[in-house]
């Protein structure tokens, strides 16, 4: 029963924080939306946490809550956007239309997970399921190759993005 409840905490924390950031108010202000996305990420987080992934859930925090959520802080607070460029809210149909839609598929959701609650049995999972060694096995054995190239082919766009952003005076 506990995991059932923070199973819905983690997952109301993930979809209410993704569904501020699309709608106003948080969505009006970039600054809000980029903190209602870390609590969405953080509540993924929370979820790994109850599938045993713990290394996803660290992941989790430190790749996407901790860099690339503060990327964007800080692209967001170098424009320095003021209630001027921001404008006044603006409600068009497309919006009704999605922000009801969004509403009566949690409310289908909540009303099924209500009345049908998903009470069986667990998984079964491979010893040291979620433990850096069962990534990092296949990843420096089986996927070495691509894993290289991959570094390789990202090594070539930070040089080509320094070579880009490098002002010729």
């Amino acid at each position: 029963m506990v995991e059932w409840t923070l199973f819905v905490l983690f997952a109301a924390l993930s979809v209410g924080a993704a569904i501020l950031v699309i709608l106003p108010p948080m969505a009006r202000n970039p600054l809000h939306a980029a903190v209602a996305l870390m609590a969405s990420l953080t509540g993924v987080a929370g979820l790994y946490l109850l599938l045993a992934a713990h290394l996803l859930a660290v992941l989790q925090v430190l790749v996407y809550v901790g860099a690339v959520v503060t990327l964007f802080l800080f692209v967001i607070m170098l424009l320095n956007l003021g209630p001027a460029e921001l404008g006044h809210p603006k409600v068009t149909f497309a919006k009704v239309l999605a922000s009801v839609a969004a509403l009566a598929f949690g409310g289908l959701v909540a009303l099924r997970l209500w009345n049908d609650p998903p009470l069986g049995q667990a998984a079964t999972v491979d010893e040291g399921f979620g433990w850096v060694s069962a990534v990092a096995r296949p990843l420096f054995t089986d996927y070495l190759v691509p894993f290289e190239l991959l570094s390789i082919f990202l090594l070539v766009a930070i040089v080509g993005a320094v070579v880009l952003a490098k002002k010729e005076y």
